[in-house]
């Protein structure tokens, strides 16, 4: 058959079917899917960009060069021809003197750009509330924290010696966006302008200096800077963004980011549910036809060349149609959310609004193609006796399509091809033995319906009838129930994971430099005022020099935590047990053999080391030397003491030492801090309230996203759920329509309809419940980085909602039997 022949008789084809209705449903269906698909990845997408902008405040821009020395300018120039804005700090101590006190505060100097994300809040002589600051301090001034002015007495408009230079105190300093969680950061601020700084002559040979150069603009701009700088960094220089220079946010964000991509999947999967039983519907009505062409010439490639051809012309309209209107649907539910976000949504990118019409196009052919090679195998004797089908299509072709579409769209939000594999081949096993257990089932069932009643035989001898039909609606009902029930699992998961990672009790303060002759009066002063530290640790400073007998430096990767860990002392500990918010992930606890060493697992990795590696520390000029007993995973997001080196009890206890601990002071109890510092002069209270805040606000961003975005999911999953019983429902119309005509009543057939599609959502809900265990436990490990949890109630609930879903479903579909005349069904079957 000519190619324009073809092009012609399915265009006439298509046309037909359309005014009869025939193209209708599977139209809705395709609408319906990629509406739900193209809102949830459009509406995802503007969350992921808002909480990649708003948590790029985090570190004042998109992308953050960290070294200790000037920018080179030909870097500066690249960054210029690429669009991108910049803007510099340089952080540093110095022992801030007036009125004779002294104090060893954190200087910042910025750039007047400074700060290109996020904004610098302060408040004015006379003012009660804090405001944006609008700029950076002018020459001469300087704006400190409430911590400078109590130490050392000052008040906004006195004068401030900083080095060599005096400077008028114009502003308290409320909020800094890229505050940072190093020990001079963290002490009292003082910001001023970067044209003071060689005034202040406190930069000498040998000194302490951290330059900051930030840079912000496109995406696309970023990445190619970044690629770009990276193989130019000399060892001590890092490129930071969110993900790496806060841990704690960057691990919320990639949780985030993940999940939402998921939750798009699973819509994804839905929708291809609901396609796949209207292309089955689809094929079974065009086999009168098939067979018809089959008699006039057409070959089997023909008929598959025609039908495919006729898909495409509902396919691309579809395809662009629900596009648009997801893209409504999406701006209806930003407007209607827009009030409980601390920030504008993003808009969409180029490449989610482009992607979203080819995603419905993936689901069409991935999903609705796979029932079409069942036309080829039409038989042309069909014409004359309507009895005759076709042959069973190969089940493995259609699975094994649908495997592929589904691969290709997991690709992206899962990011590891090992783990797509895994899950897919692990659904499909759990299909494969679901549908073995199914088909005994459905054959030990007439066995089990003799002494039931009639209304129970009617509706359950109807699943018999159609068994195929029916393992295929189980099956298909059972994933996009378990669709929805994975992102539901894992969003409550991921909530209660946030809650517990911002506790109303998180400690709020840091005090370092305790001497062990003052732990005992530290501790009863805690406990005087019902304040509860998170363990009192030991402090030794120390820097790694070797590994197995080489050179720490040379095993670094340039560019990495493990370098910029080499570049400082850090800060040794030993502890009898593991510490809260640390995991074993490989050796064991302590042996009681001395001069172990437990390593962060990341640390370990970039290093080399592994258990028995023998480590040399340089701890104040001594050689320390410890085998490595375990490898230790860390939150580093939690607002306890953490550590890269935990020793063995007692191993360091000859080298000098101070103590370190955290904990909570509730507002509005200042006094407790005053006291603490009265009775312990020597030590140094950090506040880390202002980070606080600032991650629990990025948090409860990203947790309403993530709320929205399930609850989305759900009403779309349900809608084509919806849609796939309608779609699949009309073939009983006949059946029950001869019933009535044999003197079935009316209620007798809607409790038979209601019981057969309730039981088919009951195993439903089963499927669905083994599937959410399976593939959620490696969603939570793999995907998510969360330990896998059992979820006992899935197993009541799912095949609940199950039955009641679909039986209303079910139910709602086929309520026009009832205004069938018996007489037009005789008439047809005739």
């Amino acid at each position: 058959m000519r190619a324009a022949y073809g092009f012609r008789l399915a265009w006439r084809l298509a046309r037909r079917d359309w005014r009869g209705g025939e193209l209708g449903v599977l139209l809705a269906a395709l609408l319906i899917a990629v509406a739900a698909t193209a809102a949830t990845q459009l509406f995802s997408d503007r969350l992921a960009r808002t909480m990649v902008d708003h948590a790029a405040e985090f570190i004042a821009g998109d992308l953050t060069l960290a070294s200790h020395r000037q920018i080179p300018p030909e870097w500066l120039e690249q960054a210029a021809s690429l669009g991108l804005k910049h803007a510099a700090s340089v952080e540093l101590p110095s022992v801030l003197m007036e009125n004779e006190q002294i104090l060893l505060g954190g200087i910042k100097a910025v750039s007047p750009a400074y700060p290109l994300r996020g904004e610098v809040r302060t408040r004015a002589a006379g003012a009660v509330d804090e405001r944006p600051a609008g700029g950076i301090p002018q020459p001469g001034t300087v704006w400190v924290e409430s911590r400078v002015l109590t130490t050392l007495g000052l008040t906004l408009g006195a004068s401030l010696t900083v080095g060599s230079a005096q400077f008028r105190v114009e502003r308290l300093l409320t909020h800094e966006p890229d505050r940072r969680g190093d020990l001079y950061s963290l002490s009292p601020r003082v910001i001023m302008n970067l044209g003071d700084l060689p005034a202040t002559r406190v930069i000498q040979p040998g000194s302490r200096v951290h330059y900051y150069d930030m840079f912000a603009g496109k995406d696309t701009a970023v990445r190619r800077f970044k690629a770009w700088l990276r193989p130019r960094l000399q060892r001590g220089e890092r490129l930071l963004d969110v993900h790496e220079d806060r841990p704690e946010v960057g691990t919320a964000l990639n949780r985030a980011e993940r999940y939402l991509g998921m939750t798009g999947v699973m819509i994804v999967l839905i929708a291809g549910v609901a396609i796949g039983m209207s292309a089955r519907r689809y094929t079974e009505r065009h086999s009168d036809t098939t067979a018809l062409l089959k008699c006039m010439g057409a070959t089997k490639n023909d008929i598959l060349a025609i039908h495919i051809c006729v898909l495409m012309m509902v396919g691309l309209p579809g395809s662009l149609l629900g596009s648009a209107l997801g893209y409504l649907v999406q701006a209806a539910i930003a407007r209607s959310v827009a009030g409980l976000l601390p920030h504008d949504l993003a808009q969409p990118g180029l490449e989610s609004l482009l992607t979203a019409p080819l995603i419905g196009m993936v689901i069409l052919v991935g999903f609705a193609v796979p029932p079409l090679p069942e036309l080829m195998r039409v038989p042309p004797l069909r014409v004359l006796r309507r009895d005759l089908g076709p042959t069973p299509p190969s089940v493995w072709l259609g699975l094994g399509i649908a495997i592929v579409t589904l691969a290709a769209l997991l690709l992206r939000p899962a990011r590891d091809p090992a783990l797509v594999g895994f899950v897919l081949m692990g659904g499909a096993a759990t299909l494969a033995g679901f549908g073995f257990c199914l088909d005994g089932l459905l054959r030990l069932l007439p066995r089990l319906l003799r002494r039931r009643p009639l209304v129970w035989r009617l509706g359950l001898h109807s699943l018999l009838r159609r068994r195929r039909l029916a393992s295929v609606q189980i099956m298909g009902f059972g994933l996009a129930m378990a669709a929805m029930l994975i992102s539901h699992v894992v969003q409550n998961e991921l909530v209660s994971e946030w809650k517990r990672q911002s506790p109303d009790n998180v400690p709020n303060f840091f005090a370092l430099n305790l001497q062990e002759t003052e732990l005992d009066r530290f501790r009863q002063m805690l406990e005087a005022e019902s304040i509860e530290s998170s363990g009192i640790y030991p402090i030794v400073r120390g820097r790694l020099v070797s590994v197995d007998g080489i050179d720490a430096h040379e095993l670094a990767p340039k560019d990495s935590h493990a370098e910029a860990a080499l570049e400082r002392d850090l800060s040794l500990t030993w502890s009898e047990g593991l510490p809260a918010g640390n995991r074993i992930v490989r050796g064991h606890w302590w042996s009681g053999v001395p001069l172990r060493v437990s390593v962060e697992e990341k640390l370990a990795a970039e290093l080399g080391i592994r258990i028995g590696s023998q480590l040399t520390f340089d701890v104040a000029g001594t050689p320390v030397s410890a085998t490595v007993e375990s490898i230790r995973s860390v939150r580093w997001d939690a607002m306890t003491p953490n550590f890269y080196m935990i020793f063995s009890p007692r191993s360091l206890q000859d080298q000098p030492r101070t103590y370190l601990t955290s904990f909570h002071v509730p507002s509005g109890r200042s006094t407790v801090l005053s006291n603490l510092v009265k009775a312990f002069p020597g030590i140094t209270l950090l506040d880390v309230d202002a980070l606080l805040k600032q991650f629990q606000s990025i948090l409860q961003q990203v947790t309403l996203a993530v709320q929205v975005v399930l609850g989305f999911a759900v009403v779309a999953g349900f809608t084509v759920l919806f849609g796939a019983v309608h779609a699949t429902a009309e073939e009983r119309l006949r059946e029950d329509a001869l019933l009535r005509a044999l003197g079935a009543d009316t209620p007798l057939l809607k409790r038979s309809q209601w019981i057969e599609f309730a039981v088919l959502g009951f195993l439903a809900g089963i499927l669905a419940a083994a599937s959410t265990e399976l593939v959620g436990a490696v969603a939570f490990s793999r995907v998510m980085n969360l330990a896998p949890q059992a979820h006992p109630w899935l197993w009541l609930a799912a095949p609940c909602l199950g039955a009641i879903t679909v039986g209303m479903a079910g139910r709602w579909s086929v309520r026009r039997v009832v205004a069938v005349s018996p007489n037009d069904v005789l008439r047809d079957l005739s």
